[in-house]
């Protein structure tokens, strides 16, 4: 029975240690600066040690006029100062609601700075009753918190040394000396950056003392205890024990009763760490035993048993619902955070739902938006094509149009050819016919009658070169420019041709024989490059 008891308060002492060492190291000037206002709050710390009691009503005060007042951080650090105190003095119960109910105010505030204090608060709590699983998932809690606060430059990097010294402490009671090693060097490495720390100071003195560097671990302990003597007594009761743990390991019995002893006393005068005095009890037990004083043995391991159940009993009257795992606000929180999961997988649902109902709707539109361009291209082109049609078939109708005017003019002009060609006909044959009626007849007196009338071919053919130019503008500029080595003989023949001029009217008009007029067809075929089976008419006409 004396071994567990020494067992379980030698591991209980580590664990508190552990507690009271992150806690002193929390740099709370931060979250205090707020409360500097508040005399209840700071009445309520002056007497945290002195007279937990009254210091519990102020901090409860405070607490109270700060919600009235809708301060709630002041609110919350009072509700941290609170449970703090409480668990100085192992009321653990009432230190863990207070803990749940800072952070359920600081979930509603969303101060990260208050939620990662609160979750290293209970991971301490958890600690105590070798909830590992739990402990640790509030430390690592605020360390991420810590982490992210750094990187932002919205607190000092002594906020993430208080969460590795926390869970450095961690391992080290649950003798994992490697994962201890590694936490105790980052917050070395830590400290380095910021002013010397006295708490980690006593830290690494432990470590001294673990391999067995006891001189070392003394002097150590001996500067940390001048430090807490001026800066914080309260603290006194760790390092006196420890020291006497200190010369029991190195075998100087007098001087480690001497300082379990001052452990004691210092704990009874402040009213603080109290389960340091189950620890020094145990302590002070296993020396008288094996001292043979087994009356003073009994008398350490009769007030140990009796502490020990009043803080960790099963019948304690303020332990009893944390034994029985009370964790309403825990659950209430887990639910709400499940309750919270499922409302924001809703939302993403809907969310994803409303996305593809967009998707869809942004489909339909660009397939109309598509088919009404598809449309109006089309519709544009055939406006296009009936508009092209309607201009070509306008230009067709004054194209005819011109050309039956055209047509009209050349019927003219080839009528009153004719007739010039009848005329002279029919001067010729009178003239014909009078010549050989010589009786009675002044033969001189007609032939000059009949070319007066008659006139000469020359003159014929430029009133009808004339007249043909201005109906046919375009003929003989386009002759000219296609075949410029044609004579006027060619251009006549061809001007000719186009009103479909026979030979004989062709001498006629021209005043040369038919011959004449066949020779000057033949060489104006050679001059444009006919062959024999290709049509002049038909040729002249396209000119």
């Amino acid at each position: 029975m004396f071994v567990i008891c020494k067992h379980y308060t030698q591991q209980l002492m580590k664990n508190y240690l552990y507690f009271i060492l992150c806690t002193c190291l929390l740099i709370n000037s931060a979250l205090f600066s707020q409360n500097k206002k508040d005399s209840l709050y700071l009445k309520a710390d002056e007497l945290k040690f002195k007279n937990p009691t009254i210091a519990l009503d102020l901090f409860e005060q405070s607490y109270k006029l700060c919600l009235k007042k809708g301060d709630t951080l002041k609110a919350i650090h009072s509700l941290i100062s609170k449970a703090k105190t409480h668990s100085h003095n192992m009321n653990y119960s009432k230190s863990y609601d207070d803990y749940w109910k800072a952070l359920l105010l600081a979930e509603k505030k969303k101060s990260k700075i208050l939620i990662g204090r609160t979750y290293h608060g209970l991971g301490w709590l958890y600690s105590f009753y070798n909830r590992d699983k739990e402990s640790l998932k509030n430390f690592n809690k605020s360390l991420a918190i810590s982490k992210e606060l750094v990187k932002k430059k919205h607190v000092s990097t002594n906020y993430i040394f208080s969460d590795y010294f926390a869970i450095a402490n961690f391992y080290r009671v649950r003798e994992q000396h490697i994962m201890f090693s590694t936490y105790l060097d980052s917050c070395m490495q830590i400290a380095r950056k910021v002013d010397k720390t006295y708490y980690l100071e006593a830290e690494i003195a432990y470590k001294h003392s673990l391999e067995k560097n006891y001189e070392e671990a003394l002097k150590i302990f001996n500067e940390t205890k001048h430090y807490f003597e001026k800066n914080d007594p309260s603290y006194l009761v760790i390092i006196n024990y420890l020291i006497g743990n200190t010369y029991k390991e190195k075998g100087d019995i007098p001087n480690a009763k001497l300082y379990y002893i001052k452990s004691l006393q210092q704990a009874n005068e402040i009213s603080s760490h109290a389960n340091y005095k189950i620890m020094a009890y145990d302590a002070l037990v296993e020396i008288y035993q094996k001292e043979n004083n087994y009356q003073k043995a009994f008398v350490y391991l009769k007030l140990s048993k009796e502490l020990n159940d009043k803080i960790f009993g099963s019948k304690s009257i303020n332990n009893q619902e944390l034994f029985n795992l009370k964790d309403t606000h825990r659950i209430a929180i887990e639910q709400q955070e499940k309750l919270e999961t499922i409302r924001k997988l809703k939302l993403l649902e809907q969310e994803d739902y409303i996305w593809f109902l967009k998707y869809i709707l942004l489909i339909v539109c660009v397939s109309f938006l598509f088919l009404f361009i598809l449309i109006f291209i089309r519709n544009l082109r055939i406006k296009h094509k009936n508009e092209k049609k309607i201009i070509e078939e306008k230009q067709q109708l004054e194209l005819k149009r011109k050309n039956e005017i055209l047509e009209l003019k050349n019927k003219e002009l080839t009528a009153s050819a004719l007739q010039l060609i009848e005329k002279e006909e029919f001067l010729k044959n009178l003239k014909n016919k009078l010549s050989k009626q010589k009786d009675n007849v002044d033969v001189k007196i007609i032939n000059r009658m009949v070319n007066t009338i008659q006139g000469n071919p020359g003159s014929n053919w430029k009133e009808f070169e004339a007249r043909f130019t201005s109906i046919n503008q375009s003929f003989y500029i386009n002759l000219k420019e296609k075949f410029p080595k044609l004579g006027q003989t060619d251009q006549k023949i061809c001007a000719l041709i186009k009103l479909n001029f026979s030979s004989k009217e062709m001498s006629s008009l021209l005043g040369i024989s038919v011959e004449s007029v066949h020779t000057s067809r033949y060489r104006l075929r050679k001059k444009l490059g006919l062959e024999r089976n290709d049509s002049l008419s038909d040729f002249i006409n396209n000119i």
